[in-house]
């Protein structure tokens, strides 16, 4: 199987070629973040990822208050507060379902007085916890993410004591600003400063740090995606394995973390197999290894890779040839 041996050093050269970058140009370091001068702290890895996957994420989560550390409350979670929730990453969940937040909205929920719980219809949206949400409120809710960023309402309209109204969420608490501009009168509280707080934590990790990285102040935005797919075997017998690689790069041919899609082999005898495929840090995903049997020689595996990143898209095709 000579051409077998010769499609596998084939492929090495080009993955070799893609990671260094096309036409011989350098791809500069990966820092998988961004570093917020503002609050002088650092967002990485998967908290940046998520960070990055919500289009208003400076409203709807602000500028980081710490950097991620392990939480002292027992649960063995990495948290990281920011100006209107914490993030929690699960290790046990799934890639793409790791980062959560935590319920600070009903966790800090202290009742007001009045609460008055408005359900008008046309006018207001009624939830499975009973609350009605409504007007500006509602707008704002839609507006930004809805049950995803801020979950069920957890009360009703209330009044704080200094006469502002409120309304939880479990995962925020939005408040109306009448003295503001038309369109900006509904804000967060800031419920990460004050879960920090409420939570007791070590007020030392509110102290500005300096960039984890040279490269993670101002990284540039990913603009395009340029995706490329490689078999590890560029001929199979009719029953063998075979491995996918993907890499993923942006407009400078820098590597893009966090990209996923799937790819799909369609098989000679008529049957297509889809995985699904996410990048790491280097912009590269590797697909375990396929089996399959009972392959039609000398015709072709054609193999698809479609990939998203932050609502950008691209999508490549390979193929590798049955062996006579």
């Amino acid at each position: 199987m000579d051409s077998v041996n010769a499609g596998k050093r084939i492929f090495a050269v080009i993955l070799c070629v893609a990671l260094l970058g096309i036409g011989g140009l350098p791809v500069r370091a990966q820092q998988s973040g961004q570093y917020f001068p503002a609050s002088g702290h650092n967002v990485v890895g998967e908290f940046w990822s998520f960070y990055q996957g919500v289009p208003d994420a400076s409203v709807v989560f602000g500028a980081p208050l710490t950097e991620a550390f392990a939480s002292a409350d027992g649960s063995g979670l990495t948290v990281q507060y920011f100006q209107y929730v914490r993030f929690e990453l699960h290790p046990d969940q799934p890639v793409g379902s790791r980062v959560q937040l935590t319920p600070l909205g009903s966790r800090l929920y202290q009742p007001g007085n009045p609460a008055v719980n408005v359900t008008t219809p046309g006018a207001c949206r009624t939830f499975a916890t009973g609350f009605g949400v409504c007007y500006d409120f509602l707008a704002f809710y839609d507006a930004h993410g809805g049950a995803a960023r801020f979950g069920n309402p957890v009360s009703a309209f209330e009044f704080l004591p200094d006469g502002r109204l409120v309304q939880s969420f479990e995962y925020a608490r939005l408040e109306w600003h009448p003295e503001l501009p038309a369109g900006q009168n509904v804000t967060l509280t800031e419920l990460g400063r004050q879960g920090f707080n409420a939570l007791g934590e070590d007020p030392l990790r509110l102290t500005a740090v300096q960039p984890l990285s040279p490269d993670i102040v101002n990284r540039p935005p990913v603009l395009t995606l340029h995706a490329m797919a490689f078999v590890w075997k560029a001929v199979t017998l009719t029953s063998d394995t075979q491995k996918v690689y993907v890499v993923v790069q942006d407009q400078a041919l820098a590597p893009v973390e966090g990209a996923s899609g799937s790819v799909t082999l369609h098989l000679t005898d008529g049957r297509s197999l889809t995985y699904p495929v996410v990048t790491d840090a280097h912009g590269v995903s590797t697909l375990p290894a396929v089996q399959f049997s009972g392959q039609i020689p000398g015709e072709l595996v054609v193999v698809d890779l479609q990939i998203g990143y932050q609502g950008l898209s691209s999508r490549t095709t390979t193929s590798f040839r049955i062996w006579h």
